[in-house]
């Protein structure tokens, strides 16, 4: 029996706040990281919402992360990085740090710059998992057109449709776009949690229409009895924009199970999983990204 996923709860994300860049920079922390609340969120930890608005603007300093994965989407700008290439409007950077790298050592924006970079739980099993990044560029993505609907895949599955991007936690990422009164049904396990962000116009979410607006974030319901790995097609979300129309992208994952410990740049089980990150980044045991190749989607 499929499942008709509604919506549990809808926030609305707080005002931006200067960011840690300086003049020029503010942000927006759509979803805290970790702590007691991950255990709603599981596998996501955090979500900010990053917007630059000086051209040539450093994107912070080299700095290390361990034991998660950072998921970048590019919404406006373009920014170069030496290690991991270009990014523009459209592009999602995909980059497990695992067992520790060294990133952001020379990236900077060209003009206004807006972006989400999500933190994603590895499960406890992979979690210390070899560093990697995927660029996925926007010319590249999967498209899904119905009548009013299209609906860029990143990662996951939507209809007909299968992304190529590598996932150690399975991952449907989409950015949706809905002229006005149009629907989508998004097919998912009913084991994942998930959220929607809204960007622009809003939405009704379910049988309940629970209404979305922009600035807000809609978090899934979890289906009573759904089990961890139940397997796709088994519940169903459907989205219909307002009379606006919308953009909405969607993050739907299934959870790991696992407690974490997040301190600063690292990801844990423990407080002591993160003194031993720190002490290898200290020892030097950490790969730098510029030592990387980067990771083919679709390619072992």
């Amino acid at each position: 029996m499929t499942v008709q996923r509604t919506l549990a709860r809808v926030v609305t994300s707080p005002a931006p706040e200067p960011g840690f860049m300086g003049a020029g920079h503010t942000a927006v922390r759509v979803i805290d990281l970790g702590g007691a609340g991950f255990a709603l969120t599981d596998p996501f930890i955090g979500l900010m919402d990053d917007r630059v608005e000086r051209s040539g603007l450093p994107l912070g300093e080299a700095h290390p992360h361990a034991g998660f994965e950072t998921v970048t989407f590019m919404l406006d700008g373009y920014v170069q990085d030496r290690d991991e290439g270009p990014l523009e409007a459209g592009d999602v950077l995909w980059m497990t740090a695992g067992s520790g790298v060294i990133h952001n050592e020379d990236v900077t924006s060209t003009g206004r710059v807006r972006l989400l970079q999500l933190w994603l739980a590895l499960s406890k099993a992979e979690r210390w998992a070899a560093p990697r990044f995927q660029r996925i560029p926007r010319a590249g993505v999967p498209v899904r057109r119905e009548p009013g609907v299209e609906l860029l895949l990143y990662s996951g599955r939507s209809g007909d449709l299968r992304s190529p991007t590598l996932n150690h936690v399975p991952v449907t990422l989409a950015d949706v776009r809905l002229e006005p009164g149009a629907t989508v049904a998004q097919e998912l396990p009913a084991s994942y949690n998930g959220f929607l962000v809204v960007l622009e116009g809003a939405v009704r979410v379910g049988p309940d229409a629970v209404r979305v607006d922009a600035d807000q974030v809609g978090w899934l319901d979890r289906p009573a009895g759904a089990s961890a790995g139940a397997g796709g097609g088994d519940s169903v979300l459907e989205i219909t924009a307002d009379a606006s129309g919308a953009r909405v992208l969607l993050y739907a994952g299934e959870p790991t199970g696992d407690p974490v410990v997040v301190q600063g740049p690292f990801v844990g089980d423990t407080r002591e999983d993160n003194t031993q990150s720190f002490n290898r980044y200290l020892n030097g045991e950490f790969v730098r990204m510029s030592a990387l190749t980067e990771t083919v989607p679709g390619q072992a």
